[in-house]
């Protein structure tokens, strides 16, 4: 298996996520620089989800909306 080449600099990220590091420590926990509720709301807004028909999509933002 060829090894990995160690890339320079910052990876392109959406602006909203300037700042955004993720690690895993030496216990194997997450850790971020990012609070977890911020990152999961960006994600619902920007990733479609695949699993789910638009249908479902639809009716759930319709009753989050409602809340």
């Amino acid at each position: 298996m060829p090894k990995k080449i160690p890339r320079e600099g910052k990876p392109e990220a959406h602006d909203e996520l300037e700042g955004f590091d993720i690690r895993v420590n030496e216990f194997g926990a997450l850790e971020s620089t990012m609070n977890a509720e911020k990152l999961n709301a960006f994600l619902n807004d920007k990733v479609v989800d695949k699993k789910l028909p638009k249908e479902a999509l639809d009716q759930l933002r319709g009753v989050a909306e409602e809340e």
